[in-house]
């Protein structure tokens, strides 16, 4: 699968789907070192991949480049940035029980605002899954990069292109 592209001068705010949320009991923040072990337990089986390195990574930057979505205190989605490599997002995930609710886009846009802060005018958004990418396109009108490789996800082992 190819990356995608977004461009972060197009991206909305995230304050309105915050207050949506936050009316129905979901917050969304920065992830704490404190949290870290239930973050990464829950990258393992929240989605169909384990997300688990990566949210390692994001929590060995500093400040971490991870969100996390909570209901009643309970861990519903996380979402990361620079974690794979720099300026890249993802991996995210929300549970299959609070999708279609808003999480994601809430996820995504705090993200890439978080992103364009740092000073990006594009973010990559890395090698996502066939499903997420008409998610993506309508979210924050990312576009596909043609690419036949697997870009910087060569390096790994089971890909070792």
């Amino acid at each position: 699968m190819a990356d995608m592209l977004v461009k972060l001068y197009n991206i909305p705010h995230s304050h309105d789907i915050e207050e949506s949320l936050l009316k129905s009991g979901i917050r969304i923040k920065k992830a704490l070192a404190p949290d870290r072990s239930r973050i990464i337990a829950f990258a393992r089986t929240c989605a169909k991949d384990d997300y688990s390195d990566e949210v390692q990574a994001a929590f060995s930057n500093n400040p971490v480049t991870c969100y996390i979505v909570t209901r009643e205190k309970e861990l519903i989605g996380f979402a990361c940035y620079e974690a794979t490599a720099r300026n890249f997002f993802g991996p995210m995930a929300v549970l299959e029980s609070e999708r279609k609710k808003g999480v994601g886009r809430a996820l995504l846009f705090k993200s890439l605002e978080s992103m364009r802060e740092l000073g990006y005018a594009y973010a990559i958004i890395g090698w996502p899954t066939n499903s997420a990418v008409s998610f993506y396109k309508k979210c924050v009108g990312a576009i596909m990069i043609d690419e036949k490789s697997f870009g910087v996800y060569k390096r790994m082992i089971e890909i070792d292109e």
